[in-house]
């Protein structure tokens, strides 16, 4: 039986900070996420629930401002938290044996920012979650955390040492491993079909690497005009899941 796994203990300085009312509020009703300590402004306390055993200190909106990187949009609030659990693979692939929700996976997408915008859209297009490797992908931070709009919270992040080996096993449990890439021949629609699909994408600029191509079923590229070159990787992401989504 498949076991989920934990992190292994952090100091203090290495718990994230996550801020905005949004991604706050999200962690406060996380069940599995801890919230160690807040730090509000009393107007931006008035808006939230929180639980009487959370530490709550009260301070302006300048001395909250030098707890996060600079000019981030606290919104008045900013909470200190422990990293959520760790989880297998083969837990999340048991969680979606019995239905279409799609998969992703990202090879060395290392910007918070695209992150967390994925992880938004995969919690817009009901995603099962995402998987990264462990080493070439971003940590859990408050600029994943406000990118994600509450995504972090509640889309499941597997991380895995090994990609190629985590896309076996993914293949194994019943998706269909499709890679964007734009010299692929063939566009997203023609590769999807009707059974459960794995959308694979690679890294800012550099694309999947030639191993992870070779982990996928097919290859696919998104119908974009000739005006650009290629989407970011987020957008990318956004467009394969409505597809998916919407498919006939």
């Amino acid at each position: 039986m498949a076991k989920r796994g934990h992190r292994p203990s952090t100091g203090v300085g290495n718990r994230p900070r996550i801020w905005g009312r949004h991604p706050v509020t999200a962690a406060l009703a996380n069940p599995d996420r801890t919230v160690r300590k807040l730090w509000m402004t009393r107007e931006a306390a008035a808006a939230l629930d929180v639980p009487p055993m959370i530490p709550v200190t009260f301070a302006d909106v300048a001395d909250l401002g030098r707890l996060v990187p600079s000019d981030a949009p606290h919104q008045g609030v900013v909470a200190e938290v422990d990293p959520l659990d760790d989880m297998w693979l083969a837990d999340l692939l048991e969680t979606g044996r019995d239905d279409q929700r799609p998969l992703v996976v990202l090879d060395q997408v290392t910007d918070p920012h695209n992150v967390g915008a994925i992880l938004r859209s995969a919690a817009a297009f009901d995603a099962l979650g995402i998987v990264t490797q462990d080493r070439n992908s971003p940590p859990e931070s408050g600029t994943i955390a406000r990118a994600a709009s509450g995504a972090l919270e509640t889309v499941p992040w597997v991380r895995v040492v090994n990609l190629a080996r985590a896309l076996d096993e993914i293949a194994e449990a019943g998706f269909w491993r499709i890679g964007l890439t734009g010299h692929a021949p063939k566009t997203l629609a023609e590769t999807m079909g009707t059974q459960r699909i794995c959308i694979v994408l690679g890294a800012e600029g550099e694309g999947m690497r030639q191993n992870t191509e070779q982990h996928c079923d097919e290859l696919a590229r998104l119908p974009i005009g000739g005006k650009v070159e290629s989407l970011n990787v987020s957008n990318a992401a956004a467009i394969a899941l409505y597809a998916a989504a919407t498919r006939g």
